[in-house]
């Protein structure tokens, strides 16, 4: 199969001829028809994730058809479309049992764990689990858009914020994951703030539901002009960056017993932000990670997209081929680009 490669981190990646993959026991491959470009596929890069051994082919979200399946598996069949959370559960522990595969013990994540998507052809265990059907109506692109930020997303301000109508949500970075929680806040009838550097990306966030949007590059100061919006603080807040500033001001920014919900990554010298904890105690504050979505859970939010209620193709900002998915890859963190990539051509 053709696949993007590397074998050092910082390094550039190669376009390869690897082997195809096999399905084990419990398993399936599937041929990929589309897959993003994704931040965390950047920090996998950069050697950021311990799970990443060498040599490795990177990529997480993605959509395809199944092309073979091994003896055990028994939802699935060759022929159907599926997706995959980008964590994924083993099936048989306690956590997997209690139906949070997304923070099971023994998971895998393709792309992390194991040789991912940027390939005409991956390998996912535990298939029964795992993948999702998906709607005829939903096509690969909008699907592979969906793997990490949208469900991530989706998750965070649905499952984890428990956002309501009517509720103030103010969201931290204007990139994949925050236009996405923008969009769903906004479906479920929140009144949605994004916050980001970029006008471009602000522009993009009032298109998909924003009520407001504040420029952080401009010297205000953010938690005074929340706390100014939404008369005395957010209900839910969500540092969709992943920098001890975003994070800082998404807990400060919390009106009294607000949720705050951390989605993008806090990696490397990033890994210990300060926390305003006072704040937290006297006001009773709550503090969520945000970690991926179960597959079980998909079904909630194909139906929203497959009403209308929420369209995650508006984030899709360029269609790409593998070869110029590399540059786009190493320069993932000087990226100004409102939307995300997909690749669709191999």
């Amino acid at each position: 199969m053709k696949a993007m490669f590397y074998d050092a981190f910082e390094k550039a990646p190669e376009i390869r001829t690897l082997p195809d993959p096999e399905p084990g026991f419990n398993g399936v491959v599937i041929k990929v028809g589309a897959t993003g470009l994704c931040r965390s596929d950047w920090h996998g890069w950069m050697g950021h994730d311990p799970d990443i051994r060498l040599p490795h082919v990177p990529g997480h979200e993605f959509a395809g058809r199944i092309v073979a399946t091994g003896r055990g598996v028994m939802r699935f069949k060759v022929g159907d479309r599926v997706t995959v959370p980008f964590v994924s559960g083993c099936g048989h522990c306690s956590e997997c049992h209690s139906g949070n595969q997304q923070v099971c013990p023994n998971q895998f994540q393709p792309g992390f764990t194991h040789w991912g998507s940027f390939a005409e052809y991956v390998a996912i265990d535990y298939a029964d689990t795992n993948l999702v059907h998906l709607p005829e109506e939903i096509d690969d692109a909008t699907a592979a858009s969906l793997g990490c930020r949208f469900a991530t997303s989706f998750r965070a301000v649905a499952d984890q914020a428990r956002t309501g109508p009517g509720e103030w949500i103010v969201i931290h970075g204007c990139g994949g994951v925050g236009l996405s929680a923008i969009m769903i806040a906004a479906a479920l009838g929140a009144n949605a703030i994004g916050i980001d550097i970029s006008e471009e990306k602000l522009a993009l966030a009032r298109q998909c539901g924003a009520v407001a949007t504040i420029n952080a590059g401009t010297g205000a100061d953010v938690v005074e002009v929340v706390r100014e919006i939404t008369k005395g603080g957010a209900h839910v807040s969500i540092d969709a960056l992943g920098h001890p500033a975003t994070c800082f001001n998404s807990i400060k920014n919390l009106r009294r017993r607000g949720r705050h919900v951390q989605v993008g990554l806090m990696l490397g010298e990033h890994a210990t932000p300060q926390i305003p904890m006072a704040q937290v105690i006297g006001h009773e504050l709550e503090i969520y990670g945000s970690h991926g979505m179960q597959a079980w859970r998909y079904d909630a939010m194909l139906a929203m997209i497959s009403a209308g209620k929420i369209a995650p193709q508006m984030l899709i900002a360029k269609r790409i081929s593998l070869e110029e998915a590399i540059p786009a890859l190493m320069t993932m963190d000087k990226s100004e680009t409102a939307g995300m990539s997909v690749i669709t051509a191999f």
